[in-house]
């Protein structure tokens, strides 16, 4: 998901999508993932020096991924379209005053209990061996930049430095996350809860592991057919309930906490033996995936 959080920082995005050639070649993307330049001309029935204008606008902006690939008559350029949706905030100027914002390590959780197949990894290299629990407590876990585990939790402490006399209004955490399959499988869905302080807040189904395409930011050392990306998922839980990606999830309210300045926040992330899809959890930080972010929390707050 791409998530523009002012009409300004969309601009360029919406002169893009302002062309219905430039929309065809979305549809066409989203249809036929991963199509050479070529083949791309001859649908839309245009030159490749007219479409290769269109594609540098929608590669710019980061709508649509261009990438080389080898072939016998030598290198083409092969076009992918990867969002799930887009998101515009134009509100998000207003949430600025009042607001403490921090990312978390994808290693850095403060508590854990998972099953195989699991495993964690640096943007260097795996940290220990893969499908080895006793990993998820070595010291270098504070390096992992993905996680994976079929079934059980990881539990991160939120950093809460808002200034002293302040409630939390607000806590929004983004998160890029999709299910563990063995290797990897596209149609893959996956129960997730989501657990402030112990209580449930929501329950998202993950379609899948997805693998079918390298992710953007995944190192070349890492296995093709293992997960490459998942997809970029907004928690916010305020006055009125829970919500991801805008849309109600439970009522379960930040009135339930009464959180404040000196409040110890924990926030779970688990796949639970009683679920209907079983299917995993896959987190990814800044070396991995399609987004270069890690665990992105924004707490807002006024007086108390």
């Amino acid at each position: 998901m791409l998530h523009i959080k002012s009409l300004d920082e969309g601009l360029d995005i919406f002169k893009a999508l302002g062309s219905e050639v430039r929309i065809e070649i979305i549809k066409i993307l989203m249809e036929n993932n991963g199509i050479n330049m070529n083949e791309l001309a001859a649908r839309l029935n245009i030159t490749n020096g007219a479409l290769t204008s269109h594609i540098k606008k929608l590669d710019d902006c980061g709508l649509i991924k261009v990438s080389n690939e080898s072939t016998g008559h030598g290198n083409q350029k092969k076009c992918s379209f990867y969002l799930d949706k887009i998101l515009i905030d134009v509100n998000a100027h207003e949430e600025i005053a009042n607001t403490y914002q921090t990312d978390l390590k994808v290693g850095h959780y403060s508590d854990y209990n998972v099953y195989p197949t699991c495993g964690l990894a640096s943007g260097a290299a795996i940290i220990g061996e893969v499908d080895d629990v006793r990993y998820f407590s070595h010291p270098n876990r504070y390096d992992a930049d993905i996680l994976w585990f079929t079934r059980g939790y990881v539990e991160y402490v939120l950093p809460n430095f808002i200034p002293f006399g302040q409630k939390i209004d607000q806590i929004t955490i983004s998160f890029e996350i999709g299910s563990e399959a063995p290797g990897s499988n596209d149609v893959w869905p996956s129960d997730i809860s989501f657990f402030m302080n112990g209580e449930k807040i929501a329950l998202w189904t993950s379609p899948g592991d997805f693998g079918s395409m390298r992710g953007l930011f995944t190192p070349d050392w890492w296995e093709p057919n293992w997960n490459q990306y998942g997809l970029l998922k907004i928690l916010v839980i305020n006055k009125k309930g829970t919500f991801i990606d805008g849309l109600q999830f439970s009522d379960v309210s930040i009135r339930n906490f009464n959180f404040d300045y000196h409040s110890s926040i924990k926030f779970r992330m688990a796949v639970e033996d009683n679920a209907a899809h079983v299917g995993g959890l896959c987190i990814y930080g800044k070396s991995f995936g399609n987004y270069r972010q890690d665990i992105s929390v924004r707490i807002n707050y006024s007086p108390m």
